[in-house]
């Protein structure tokens, strides 16, 4: 198509906006949006293939840069996304470090809790036990002093009963020089006298 058909198409252009109704103040006109665009395209089309090319490659121009903004973003996007998700790990790996220190700790009290109980109870045991060994001690030292003085007492017995025999026995050999021929009721009254003298 000639130039002049591009200039044609402009004035069929402005004829359409002259046509269109205008709206109070008349900054603003109505006007047919689909003949409009027929036109442009027509005026398009009606350029030199050089500028229609430029046109394309401009219009790529644009789709890349949108493309490349989009990866832009999905990339800023993702890195966004990463930190947040080592961020999120590293503030629970931060939260199970907190969480194994407090067991550990109470794990720690409870042993020192036990141990201590454990000392006062061993100790509680070993009082008693000393308590008991003592009171064992006195008493077989009780028992042991009794036996003793019971011991005492029967050797005490003994001994007067062999010194009652001693003296009865010397007695007797005193008495035998004097008479072999000893009456029946001699021997009954000696007799007699021994038994005195044991239980004396």
């Amino acid at each position: 198509m000639q130039q002049n058909g591009v200039y044609d198409l402009l004035r069929m252009l402005e004829i359409s906006l002259e046509e269109g109704f205008p709206i109070v103040p008349r900054k603003f006109t109505v006007v047919k949006t689909k003949e409009i665009e027929t036109l442009i395209d027509r005026i398009y089309a009606s350029l030199p293939v050089e500028v229609q090319e430029a046109r394309a490659f401009l219009r790529r121009k644009d789709e890349y840069q949108i493309e490349a903004q989009q990866k832009a973003e999905k990339i800023i996007n993702d890195a966004q996304a990463e930190a947040d998700r080592k961020l999120s790990e590293a503030d629970f790996i931060k939260a199970l470090e907190r969480e194994g220190i407090r067991i550990r700790t109470q794990v720690q009290q409870e042993c020192e809790e036990i141990k201590r109980k454990a000392m006062e109870e061993a100790e509680n045991i070993r009082a008693q036990a000393t308590e008991d060994a003592m009171r064992t001690k006195e008493g077989a030292e009780l028992y042991a002093e009794q036996v003793l003085t019971n011991l005492e007492k029967n050797l005490t017995q003994q001994q007067q009963i062999v010194k009652n025999g001693q003296v009865y026995m010397e007695k007797l050999r005193s008495d035998s020089f004097g008479s072999y021929d000893v009456p029946t009721s001699y021997s009954s009254e000696r007799a007699q006298q021994f038994s005195d003298y044991r239980m004396d």
